[in-house]
C-alpha cells in the first residue's frame, strides 16, 4: 500500500478509477463494470440510484443491479468531492485500502460518495472494496443549512405589524392549518427528524406526553449519564458547546432538548399524546386524535406519522413465580428513582445490562445495606473506556460532515468484521476485569459471532454494560451476585433459592427491558395497521435494520430510534424520503 500513496501517484490512480467508472455506468456490459470491482466486494445505496437503502455483494450481482438502475438515476459528473477530505490510505476492519470521497449527479439531486480501493488487478491497479452512494440533496429543494439563506425572509423592520414572535405563536397554534408531518415524541429522534424536515420547508408538529421538553431523560433514574462520549452524539445544525463534559449527564442533556428546539424553531406540542390514528387510504392521509393536558381534544389529518418514541418504551413486567407475594417495593428500571431512597435497605436487581448495572451500583453507592444482582443470561461486558472503540473514526482530524458520511458508509459485513475486531481487542484489554468476574461466576458473552455490543444493540436492544464501576464492585464483592437459576421462587421476604435460604429485600428492581416501538403504537393504531407495519428493530439479510428510517408496511408511517449519532445521521435519510413523497418523485 506504500506504492500507492507516493507522489502523484495515488490521486492519479483514483481519478482513473473515477474516470472507468462513469463510462461503465453508461455502457451495457455488465462485465466491464464487474471488472472495477475487487473478488471481494460490497456497494450500499442510501437513495441515491433507487429510494430505498440497498447493499449488494458480489462484483456481478453489484454490476447487474447498478446497471438495471442506471437509465433512471442518469448518474454524472463524477468528481473528486471539493473541499472535503483527499484520498489517503487507512486501515478499514484490518484491510488497507485507499479511501476516497467523491460526488456526483442523479437525476434527483446531488450525491455523495465513498470508495475503498485495494490493489486487486493487472499490475496493483487499484478495485472497489467497499462503495457507498448516497443522495445528499434532492435539486430544486436544498438544505437552506448548507450556506443557502431562506430567500422570503423580512429584511425590513415591519412597525406596525406582526413580528418573529408573532409569527412563531401562530405557527405553533396550528389554528387554520393541518402539518404535513405529525413527529410523535420529542427526544434526540424526534427532534433531530424535525428539525431536518422543518429545514427542508415540510410543515412538521412534534408532540410529546411530558410535560415540558427533556422530561423523559430527567425522569430517568438519577445516576444516568450517557455512555457514549460528547463528540460523538452532536444534533444536527447545532453541535454541543466544547465545554461539555466527556459524557452528559441525563438533565443536561434535557435541558438542551429545550434549547435545541428554540433555536431551530420547531412546532412543539408538549403534554399531548396521541390516541388514535387511522390511515385514509384514498385521501393519502392520516386521521390523527390528540388530547392535550387540559383535556381536550384536537383531530389533524398528517400525511406521514414518524413514531420516534424510542427503543425502550413499554417497560418488561415480567411475571416472575411467587413476586406478588413480595411485601416489599417492585420498581422497572425505568421508574427507579434514586439510590438514596433505600439507604440502609436491602435491594435485588434483576437484570444485568446497563441499567440493572447502573441501578445496582447507585444502590450500593448511595449507602444501601446490601444489593445484589441478579443474573438471568450472559451479558458483555466492556470497560468505559475500550467501549468508545467503535467511535475511534471520529477522532481522526477531518471535518464532522466527512466522518458521518464514512461512518455510515461501512456495508454490513464490513461493519460486522469491524466490530468482532474491535471485541477481540477490547477483551484482550479487559482481560483482568474479565478474569475476576469469571471467578466470581459472572457469565459472559461477545455475542452469538463475537460481534459485540454495538450488533447486539442493533439486534436486540441491549444486552451489555460498559463499566463505569459496577463491575469492578462486583469483582470486590462489594455487590452481590445471584444466577436467576439458583432461585425457586420469589416470596414475601425476597428471593427464595433453591437452597431453601432466602435472599432477603425491601426493593426489587426489574431491569427487564421495554418492549420496542411496535408495540408502543398498538394501542394508538390497533392491531391491524400495527400488523401492517412489519418488523421493527433487527437487522434484515442485507444489514439494515427493519423498519427503521424507511418505508414500512403501512404507507406513511414510519420510524425513528437509536443512539443520537444514529438519529443524527439518518434523521436526514428519513427527512429526504418524506420530502420525495411530498413532491411526487416516489411513492
Amino acid at each position: 500500500m506504500d506504492s500507492l500513496v507516493t507522489d502523484t501517484f495515488l490521486k492519479a490512480a483514483v481519478q482513473c478509477w473515477l474516470s472507468d467508472f462513469a463510462a461503465a455506468l453508461t455502457s451495457d456490459e455488465t462485465s466491464t463494470l464487474a471488472s472495477l470491482f475487487a473478488p471481494e466486494c460490497f456497494w450500499r445505496d442510501i437513495l441515491a440510484f433507487d429510494w430505498d437503502l440497498r447493499t449488494t455483494t458480489g462484483a456481478d450481482a453489484i454490476a447487474v443491479r447498478m446497471l438495471a438502475l442506471a437509465p433512471a438515476a442518469r448518474a454524472r459528473d463524477l468528481r473528486l468531492a471539493e473541499r472535503r477530505t483527499p484520498p489517503r490510505a487507512v486501515v478499514r476492519a484490518g484491510t488497507s485500502c485507499v479511501e476516497v470521497i467523491f460526488t456526483f449527479e442523479t437525476a434527483a439531486g446531488s450525491c455523495n460518495g465513498v470508495v475503498r480501493l485495494v490493489p486487486a488487478g493487472e499490475g496493483g491497479a487499484l478495485r472497489a472494496w467497499t462503495l457507498m452512494t448516497a443522495l445528499d440533496e434532492i435539486r430544486g429543494h436544498e438544505d437552506p443549512a448548507n450556506g443557502r439563506r431562506w430567500q422570503n425572509v423580512d429584511w425590513k423592520r415591519n412597525f406596525g405589524g406582526e413580528n418573529w414572535a408573532d409569527r412563531r405563536r401562530a405557527a405553533v397554534a396550528y389554528e387554520d392549518r393541518d402539518p404535513a408531518v405529525l413527529v410523535v415524541g420529542a427526544a434526540q429522534a424526534g427532534l433531530m427528524a424535525a428539525a431536518r424536515l422543518s429545514m427542508l420547508g415540510i410543515d412538521t408538529l412534534t408532540i410529546d406526553r411530558e410535560a415540558r421538553l427533556g422530561d423523559s431523560w430527567r425522569r430517568r433514574y438519577h445516576a444516568l449519564t450517557l455512555h457514549n462520549e460528547t463528540r460523538v452524539n452532536h444534533f444536527p445544525y447545532m453541535p454541543f458547546p466544547k465545554s461539555w463534559p466527556v459524557f452528559i449527564p441525563k438533565d443536561m442533556l434535557g435541558d438542551w432538548f429545550e434549547l435545541y428546539a428554540a433555536a431551530m424553531e420547531l412546532n412543539v406540542w408538549t403534554g399531548t399524546e396521541l390516541k388514535s390514528a387511522r390511515y385514509d387510504d384514498a385521501a393519502g392521509r392520516w386521521t390523527a386524535v390528540m388530547r392535550r393536558a387540559d383535556g381536550t381534544e384536537r383531530t389533524m389529518h398528517p400525511r406521514h406519522i414518524v413514531f420516534c418514541n424510542g427503543v425502550s418504551t413499554i417497560p418488561k413486567m415480567p411475571d416472575l413465580p411467587g413476586l406478588s407475594e413480595f411485601k416489599g417495593t417492585v420498581r422497572h428500571s425505568g421508574s427507579y428513582g434514586s439510590g438514596l431512597e433505600w439507604k440502609g435497605r436491602k435491594a435485588l436487581v434483576l437484570g444485568t445490562g446497563t441499567s440493572g448495572h447502573d441501578v445496582a451500583q447507585d444502590l450500593a453507592v448511595s449507602g444501601a445495606a446490601e444489593v445484589s444482582i441478579i443474573q438471568n443470561g450472559p451479558s458483555l461486558i466492556v470497560s468505559l473506556k475500550e467501549a468508545q472503540a467503535p467511535y475511534a473514526l471520529y477522532d481522526e482530524e477531518i471535518p464532522f460532515e466527512d466522518l458521518d458520511l464514512l461512518a455510515s458508509s461501512f456495508p454490513f459485513p464490513i461493519y460486522k468484521r469491524a466490530h468482532q475486531q474491535m471485541t477481540i481487542r477490547n477483551a484482550e484489554a479487559d482481560k483482568e476485569l474479565l478474569d475476576g468476574l469469571r471467578r466470581r461466576g459472572f457469565r459472559l458473552t461477545s455475542g452469538p459471532e463475537g460481534e459485540g455490543w454495538q450488533i447486539m444493540y442493533g439486534n436486540r436492544g441491549g444486552g451489555y454494560y460498559f463499566d463505569a464501576g459496577c463491575s469492578q464492585m462486583i469483582v470486590h464483592g462489594k455487590i452481590g451476585l445471584i444466577q436467576y437459576d439458583d432461585i425457586a421462587r420469589f416470596g414475601p421476604e425476597g428471593a427464595v433459592m433453591k437452597d431453601g435460604t432466602v435472599r432477603a429485600a425491601d426493593l426489587i428492581v426489574l431491569a427487564t427491558g421495554y418492549k420496542g416501538q411496535k408495540e408502543a403504537v398498538r394501542p394508538i393504531l390497533g392491531d391491524e395497521t400495527t400488523e401492517r407495519i412489519g418488523p421493527v428493530w433487527g437487522f434484515d439479510e442485507e444489514g439494515e435494520l427493519k423498519g427503521m428510517w424507511r418505508p414500512t408496511g403501512q404507507p406513511g408511517l414510519w420510524f425513528l430510534a437509536g443512539g443520537l449519532a444514529q438519529c443524527r445521521i439518518y434523521s436526514k435519510v428519513l427527512a429526504l424520503q418524506i420530502n420525495a413523497r411530498e413532491l411526487g418523485l416516489t411513492r
